[in-house]
């Protein structure tokens, strides 16, 4: 087997993985190391445009080679340092005499834990106050596959407690699931 050929396997599954990790949102680290399986898919794609004289593969590739790195700098360099920073802050403040805190942009897509430390939800999104700039509520997402037969509702921040170990409620699925249910549409103005 050639470098052409080997690159012809490597080149569409390189591509496919690296879409599911990219779409899956799983977190910086994730979707970075998706843009590297990214990067050796379009380079697996650059060598296959080059040994069958496809200029336009090679070209489009080309192009998509530096695209991914950039996707790698942002997520693999940039965002990850901010995330580093975040999660020292949320670590030193448990430690110290402040209130503690919890990196904001670690609350969407949280797993929401009940009181038994079950998964009962996933938080799609927060609402802030602007006039106290505090959590309004926020929306969670129970029950479905991919967002395919989910059900949202809005707990207020009463409802929740933000730590170390993520966010947890004190309610259990089926209490969740009581509450009223908020379109994906159009979210509450207020609870």
């Amino acid at each position: 087997m050639n470098l052409s050929e080997i690159a012809g396997w490597i080149a569409p599954a390189a591509t496919m993985i690296a879409a599911m990790m990219t779409a899956a949102n799983l977190g910086a680290r994730v979707t970075g190391w998706g843009f590297v399986v990214f990067t050796v898919g379009s380079v697996a794609w650059t060598i296959v445009g080059l040994s069958s004289g496809q200029t336009n593969l090679v070209l489009s590739n080309g192009f998509l080679t530096v695209v991914n790195l950039v996707g790698i700098w942002r997520w693999l360099g940039r965002q990850a340092t901010y995330d580093r920073g975040s999660t020292a802050a949320a670590a030193d403040s448990a430690h110290a005499p402040v209130p503690s805190l919890y990196a904001a942009g670690g609350v969407v897509g949280a797993t929401l834990t009940g009181p038994d430390g079950e998964r009962v939800g996933t938080i799609v999104d927060a609402m802030l106050g602007c006039g106290d700039n505090a959590i309004a509520y926020v929306v969670v997402s129970t029950g479905g596959v991919g967002g395919v037969g989910e059900t949202l509702h809005a707990l207020g921040p009463e409802e929740l407690v933000f730590g170390a170990d993520g966010v947890r409620t004190d309610l259990s699925v089926g209490a969740i699931r009581a509450e009223p249910t908020v379109r994906s549409d159009h979210w509450p103005k207020a609870l």
